[in-house]
């Protein structure tokens, strides 16, 4: 609490209960949750449950879920919760750089989603190639946009041009019929759409 509070933040409630995090919610209307996935009684995924089920009653309430481990069992369901913005899940070893935590945060707070890189690894691994219309250099371009890559860094990674990688988004983002909306908010989509598959 003092941590966040120093980059300006203000706690409204610290809880130790998924039924006391509901409860918080409800009192307090916050602008973000940062909630751990293991809280009592269980210490097993009762903070990722109750993360789940209050983005399905306030779907645009921003949500930042922490953890030791993957907990597959309800990620794909915080991620799908609401329209798929204002969501974050990070491992709590990767978090140690308390400005990449804070950065976290805020990008979660302003509607954008955050998913650690090995999430969507291990999400990736057990699941079935879902997007067979793209191309494998899609599905590479879209593995890194998944990771948080900008345009500029996938260049680099695949030793291409910004043009091309642009292209290839362009490309995706058609062949997966997404929706009309920003070309962020559907960059998200299409991550959704991938880690879903």
């Amino acid at each position: 609490m003092g941590l966040l509070a120093r980059f300006g933040h203000q706690v409204v409630a610290a809880v130790g209960a998924a039924d006391a995090l509901v409860a918080a919610v409800a009192d307090h209307g916050p602008d973000i949750v940062v909630t751990d996935v293991r809280m009592p009684p269980g210490f097993q995924d009762e903070g990722l449950r109750a993360a789940v089920r209050l983005r399905g009653e306030r779907p645009a309430l921003p949500v930042l879920v922490l953890s030791q481990y993957v907990q597959r069992a309800y990620v794909s369901d915080l991620l799908d919760s609401g329209d798929g913005t204002g969501v974050g899940y990070l491992l709590k070893d990767r978090v140690g750089q308390v400005e990449e935590f804070v950065d976290a945060l805020a990008e979660v707070a302003a509607g954008g989603t955050v998913v650690d890189p090995e999430v969507v690894r291990q999400l990736l691994r057990r699941r079935r190639d879902p997007l067979e219309r793209l191309s494998p250099r899609e599905r590479e371009v879209l593995a890194l946009i998944a990771e948080g890559r900008s345009n500029a860094a996938i260049a680099r990674e695949l030793v291409v041009s910004e043009a091309a990688v642009g292209k290839h988004i362009g490309s995706i983002l058609t062949k997966l019929d997404l929706p009309p909306a920003t070309e962020t908010h559907r960059r998200v989509l299409a991550v959704l759409a991938y880690l879903r598959g």
